[in-house]
């Protein structure tokens, strides 16, 4: 039987991922974001939304410069993930906190932070406010990867990664368990 609860935000799982741009003064801020999403194949582009009820930094630097990078984080970056998200940029220098660096992406005006080992670069296609949030649209112009990350095809390998998930509802860090099964295969079964 099933009971309804109140609403509230969940998606399952939900990527903790980091969102980097340059501020007005040309100075690498970065946020932790669980609002983020896929959104369009063609052009590639995702979603983030950032609460626009508190004072975030980063969102003025984002909306200042049209262009971030976000970065996917893997399990064991937890602790320095979870302290990007609760510091401010306004008070400190969060990347030096943590002792993270970054370089200047290839394709977009924003920082890439070193140590994360997937980063999308974007220019903002479009910008909404959403409730509590501001939702940016990024078209990805650029994917910089480590090679370590890598299948032997070249691609992105989820297990490679192992990206650090965040549980809303409980406010809680997680990691994917194992494969399953492939996409658009296992359910050939039932197609008539």
């Amino acid at each position: 039987m099933k009971v309804n609860l109140n609403p509230k935000t969940m998606m399952f799982p939900a990527p903790a991922v980091v969102v980097s741009a340059y501020d007005e003064n040309g100075n690498a801020d970065c946020c932790t974001l669980a609002f983020a999403a896929m959104c369009s194949h063609h052009p590639p582009a995702v979603m983030i939304a950032i609460n626009t009820t508190l004072k975030r930094k980063t969102l003025k630097s984002i909306l200042y410069s049209n262009e971030f990078c976000l970065a996917f984080p893997s399990v064991e970056h937890g602790a320095e993930t979870d302290y990007i998200g609760i510091a401010s940029g306004y008070d400190t220098n969060k990347l030096e906190d943590v002792g993270f660096t970054f370089k200047d992406a290839e394709k977009v005006n924003a920082p890439i932070i070193n140590e994360f080992k997937i980063s999308l670069e974007c220019r903002v296609m479009h910008t909404a406010e959403v409730g509590s949030h501001t939702q940016i649209t990024g078209e990805i112009v650029n994917v910089q990867a480590e090679e370590d990350v890598l299948n032997e095809k070249g691609k992105i390998s989820y297990e490679k990664l192992n990206p650090l998930c965040y549980d809303d509802v409980s406010h809680s860090y997680f990691e994917i368990g194992d494969f399953i099964d492939k996409a658009f295969k296992i359910g050939l079964k039932y197609r008539k």
